[in-house]
């Protein structure tokens, strides 16, 4: 299985990063960062780099209901979704799955909560 769930859009890569914003809001995330990883990389190391963001997506629910089970579980948030122009020259939007990065955790509890994160998360990723 992937740690992560993706899909190649027809949009422009701002677009792709509105959407994804908006689809998220929908599915009940906010997104609390943004990191711009081409300007970062050019920035620190002057290095070129294509399109890149990282959005930072957490729903406070599930984040809530998380670390009541597990107090370590902020390491592993928030959920990121990145917009890229992958290597290919197409715009691709990936989620983390948190199915797969919850496994890491020994707490069966975390399933169920993961599982739900997971299922609108691919709602988010669907809807592009």
């Amino acid at each position: 299985m992937s740690y992560h769930i993706s899909k190649t859009v027809d949009y422009s890569f701002e677009d792709a990063i509105q959407r994804a914003t908006d689809a998220l809001k929908t599915e009940g995330f906010g997104v609390l960062t943004e990191i711009d990883v081409k300007d970062t990389l050019k920035k620190k190391l002057d290095a070129d780099f294509r399109d890149y963001r990282i959005l930072g997506a957490c729903n406070p629910e599930f984040a809530h209901q998380a670390l009541q089970k597990e107090d370590k579980i902020g390491t592993m948030l928030p959920c990121n979704v990145i917009v890229q122009v992958n290597p290919e020259g197409k715009v691709e939007v990936s989620a983390v799955d948190p199915m797969e990065s919850m496994a890491a955790v020994k707490n069966e509890s975390l399933g169920e909560i993961a599982s739900e994160v997971r299922n609108r998360l691919q709602k988010v990723i669907d809807s592009l």
